[in-house]
């Protein structure tokens, strides 16, 4: 097991809407990432798993080697909060729960060099995730198919010279509904925050990356936004003081080798790697 020497250090490394399961999850790129650095403090702020789509028994290495990069982070005395999301919500029956360094919880609050963070997923704030959360979950799996097409597009332009694009990006600055879902849901965050008295709030969910201070009558609020690792490939990072978000560059990702990445597993084979790993990582703290 590496010793994480000469890696960059972070004081406090945000994740959010990993959605692990899905095709359209990045684990290579983000593998990557965090065999770079070395963080004192992860939250994984929901929807990393996306249980609502994890039926469909896709789940190659690649995506086990995120849990398992978490899980080694943790056995090093890395504490991790796991956020629940909407996407993994089977996980709040079980807010609460702690193994070693890691915490399953609803919300977090956090002191950051004498400032308070509220940090939580931000499907609380989803009218449609309340009234109609079989629109979201058919949404999610309409989502998913998406991004298969941008793939198999990008590789089409990438193939001729031609420069990539997002579609979901497209549709959704195109769409002055989702537009304003964004703006509105930025807002009502910062609106509850500042009445709270928080210095910063940190959300993920609408899988769009932002820091900014938000204003209203009673003062102001440090929005941030963690972004994802489908679209943005993005991640907070707190250092010294200060805000940044983290964007991968698929460039300097290591490629994972072709038995990784086409080997797929079962639930059952993944709940026993998950076993084993945690527990060659017990023995070797021990």
């Amino acid at each position: 097991m590496t010793d994480f020497k000469g890696r960059r250090e972070i004081d406090v490394l945000v994740l959010s809407d990993i959605h692990l399961g899905t095709y359209g999850c990045h684990a290579k790129e983000l593998v990557s990432y965090l065999k770079t650095i070395k963080p004192k403090v992860i939250i994984l702020n929901g929807d990393i798993i996306d249980i609502w789509q994890f039926s469909k028994n896709y789940f190659p290495k690649s995506h086990l080697k995120v849990v398992k990069q978490i899980i080694r982070f943790a056995s090093k005395g890395v504490p991790v909060h796991y956020i629940t999301g909407n996407h993994d919500e089977l996980l709040r029956r079980f807010v609460g729960f702690k193994l070693g360094n890691l915490s399953i919880e609803n919300k977090l609050i956090l002191e950051l060099d004498g400032k308070k963070a509220w940090v939580f997923h931000g499907d609380v704030f989803d009218v449609t995730m309340q009234h109609a959360k079989w629109l979201t979950k058919l949404g999610a799996i309409g989502y998913d198919t998406l991004i298969l097409l941008n793939r198999f597009t990008n590789f089409i332009l990438e193939k001729t010279g031609r420069e990539k694009i997002s579609l979901s990006k497209k549709i959704k600055n195109s769409v002055k509904k989702a537009v304003k879902f964004i703006n509105d849901f930025e807002q009502i965050c910062a609106d509850i925050a500042i009445a709270k008295k928080y210095d910063y709030v940190v959300c993920g969910h609408i899988h769009h990356p932002e820091i900014k201070t938000i204003s209203n009558e009673d003062g102001n609020v440090i929005y941030l936004n963690s972004g994802d690792w489908i679209e943005n490939l993005t991640a907070l990072e707190y250092n010294k003081g200060q805000w940044s978000i983290y964007k991968h560059d698929q460039a300097n990702t290591v490629e994972v080798s072709e038995e990784d990445e086409l080997s797929h597993l079962n639930n059952k084979d993944l709940f026993q790697l998950l076993i084993k790993e945690i527990n060659h990582d017990h023995e070797y703290q021990e």
